[in-house]
């Protein structure tokens, strides 16, 4: 049965009005989906876009939109086998669909859990500390983040048609800011039943989404400053893109994830009879073959020290000659298709390119015996290994990207000769590195660094835990400079942050603290009323303080203390010595007494709404307490987080002073307060 893809827009699924798309089987070329987007007005999906789904994902907090990030990943989990049941068409084995349904259902869920504990129950994100300006404090900068008020346009490659489309919509969901997502054509309907199954989800706001599944039309015509677009995919498209008229004359962001020719170099001590020479045979493989090679971090460049090409070519081989290829759904193929026919053609005239200046050694570029399928059916290839014995002297090698179950191996002479190799390439999305030796790896990373995006060093300590030199993973950013766009994505809330303007704030405190609804020092404190403890999370308001009664610290306080914890630190109990440090008068009190003093003045005992104690951030003893002197705190309420219906967090400033009011000791106590 042939689907008819229909698009996304205003909320409504809409069927294009002529010149339909076939989406063909990478398996026996049968047509599976007909797609197409024409007669949308592209210019009306981006309006609503801004005027219907800015505004309601605005209107929630980081913390309401981590939630229904949640609630698209479970969807997707709880309706995944559909979407693998579309998946087998594009060739993807079971693997292959578990890391692109499953694991892009992961992303969201990492995405959630991380908005929710890193990013406040607020629509402003705080960018590090005051910049203070005026002499008195009374004028002061702060940087903040707050959500574009355009559209994102996505527009994903054909490899990963979940994935791709769900490690994007995280970042861009949870800053606020509504998408509008283009998938690539041949594995189209996969991205449709998601966008399916997210919208009948119910968590999604009106205009939040919404999806081309054909050309994108005039739709770059119609973009702002306010607008990102994001694009993985070819060189070529990018460019393209990116020289856009109206990009260039609007400045809309552009973020690209494109050719990478990715490296995987074994480490000069890493010989034939050690755990990392197999870590390495094992994961150039598994990079050539997983997605039959089609991922934008595939190993495409392989390098070994020269004294080893002829071992490392062996163990490839006979790792690649256990490789099965043909239909997924046939047991025992361990390699699928291409995505089709198209493909197929681009990765042949690729691969024959480097074929002119580097030798087969493993595969055929014309046949293949395919499992389970009729010959000369389908988009399969075999997994194919070039060796190029001079890899100064192979210039395609280093500039050809054949996007299939490609890899060409390589020798280098020293660590020196392996990073100029690798940076040949001229920007990578991923490198990794197989050594045991920690000081080769910093020699390494400090070669390398500037050229690759990610760096996986993988050895036998890190093998059973490792994700692979393949894998992006939600917290870590996904990108590269050069060759592979010079974009960024992912990276926790480091890509959240690519959706948001960041914008520097000059006033008084008083007037920041309230844009912020965050206490800063200098602002207005509130010292009446009861005990702060004494009231519950809901009731206690941004700078609600309480001052301590003073309390003098002895001598005897400092002895007790040293016998008691046996900190017994000569600048507490030695005065001759301590008189002799540059940063004391003599004796002084312990830093941890003066904590443990700081808590006996301002906590209330009696049980109440505070629940729990859960640590200090940002200490710093900024002066001296010598035995005689009195102590005193001012604990204000700096900040608040709810965590859930029960209890929220709440950030207290913390400063102790002496009898002369000059600061001893500052910090950012943690407590988890009862709704």
């Amino acid at each position: 049965m042939i689907l008819m893809l229909n698009n996304y827009a205003a909320d409504q699924w809409v069927a294009a009005t002529g010149g339909a798309v076939p989406i063909l089987s990478a398996i026996d070329g049968s047509t599976v989906a007909e797609t197409g987007s024409q007669g949308l007005d592209f210019k009306a999906m981006a309006d609503h876009a801004r005027g219907v789904g800015g505004p309601a994902l605005r209107a929630m907090t980081f913390h309401e939109r981590a939630w229904m990030l949640k609630a698209l990943a479970q969807a997707i989990m709880a309706r995944k086998e559909e979407l693998y049941a579309l998946s087998a068409s594009t060739g993807a084995t079971r693997q292959d669909s578990w890391i692109d349904i499953e694991g892009g259902a992961g992303t969201l869920f990492a995405m959630s859990s991380k908005g929710r504990r890193e990013l406040p129950d607020d629509v402003i994100l705080i960018d590090g500390e005051i910049e203070p300006i005026g002499k008195r404090g009374s004028f002061i900068g702060q940087h903040v983040y707050t959500s574009l008020k355009g559209v994102a346009v996505h527009i994903n490659a054909f490899n990963f048609p979940v994935w791709g489309m769900l490690e994007k919509l995280g970042p861009t969901l949870l800053a606020g800011v509504p998408a509008i997502v283009k998938p690539g054509t041949a594995t189209a309907h996969l991205t449709e039943a998601a966008v399916r199954i997210m919208t009948e989800a119910g968590v999604l706001p009106a205009g939040a989404v919404q999806l081309i599944a054909g050309s994108v039309g005039d739709l770059l015509d119609h973009l702002t400053c306010q607008d990102v677009v994001s694009f993985t995919g070819s060189a070529a498209t990018s460019i393209k893109l990116q020289s856009h008229p109206v990009i260039a004359r609007e400045t809309v962001r552009f973020i690209a994830e494109r050719d990478s020719l990715n490296a995987s170099i074994l480490g000069p001590d890493a010989g034939p009879d050690s755990p990392e020479f197999d870590l390495f045979i094992g994961e150039v493989v598994n990079e050539m073959t997983v997605k039959a090679g089609q991922k934008c971090t595939a190993i495409r460049r392989a390098f070994v020290p020269a004294q080893w090409l002829d071992a490392a070519e062996a163990a490839l081989r006979q790792r690649l000659g256990e490789v099965v290829v043909g239909d997924p759904s046939v047991e025992g193929v361990t390699m699928g298709a291409l995505a089709g026919q198209a493909q197929l053609d681009d990765v042949r005239a690729n691969a024959r390119a480097i074929a002119s200046q580097a030798r087969l050694v493993f595969g055929d570029l014309n046949t293949v015996d395919a499992k389970g399928v009729a010959a000369g059916q389908g988009a399969f290839i075999t997994p194919l290994l070039f060796r190029a014995d001079d890899p100064w002297a192979a210039d395609i090698v280093h500039d050809v990207e054949a996007f299939g179950p490609v890899s060409t191996l390589m020798p280098y002479r020293d660590l020196d000769d392996a990073i100029g190799l690798a940076n040949r390439g001229l920007g990578s999305l991923v490198i990794s590195f197989f050594t045991h030796d920690p000081l080769i790896a910093r020699q390494f990373v400090l070669g390398v660094g500037a050229f690759h995006g990610r760096i996986v060093m993988i050895d036998r300590d890190s093998a059973r835990e490792s994700t692979g030199h393949g894998s992006p993973l939600p917290s870590l950013v996904h990108g590269g400079p050069g060759r592979a766009g010079g974009g960024e994505e992912m990276g926790g809330v480091r890509g959240v942050k690519h959706y948001m303007q960041r914008t520097a704030l000059q006033g008084s405190p008083r007037t920041l603290s309230g844009v912020i609804d965050r206490w800063l020092p200098g602002a207005p404190q509130d010292d009446a009323g009861p005990h702060p403890f004494r009231l519950r999370f809901g009731e206690l308001r941004i700078g609600k303080t309480f001052r301590t009664a003073p309390r003098t610290v002895t001598i005897e306080d400092i002895e007790h203390f040293a016998e008691f914890t046996g900190d017994k630190f000569y600048a507490h109990m030695d005065e001759e010595a301590a008189a002799a440090n540059p940063f004391f008068p003599g004796r002084v009190a312990h830093g941890y007494l003066i904590l443990s003093f700081a808590a006996g003045l301002f906590v209330d005992p009696a049980p109440g709404p505070v629940l729990a104690n859960t640590g200090l951030d940002k200490l710093r003893f900024v002066k001296p307490l010598v035995p005689g002197e009195a102590m005193k705190v001012a604990l204000t309420v700096k900040a608040k987080t709810r965590r859930n219906d029960d209890y929220g967090e709440v950030r207290w400033a913390v400063t102790v002073t002496d009898g002369g009011d000059d600061t001893v000791a500052t910090y950012e106590l943690l407590t988890m307060n009862a709704i």
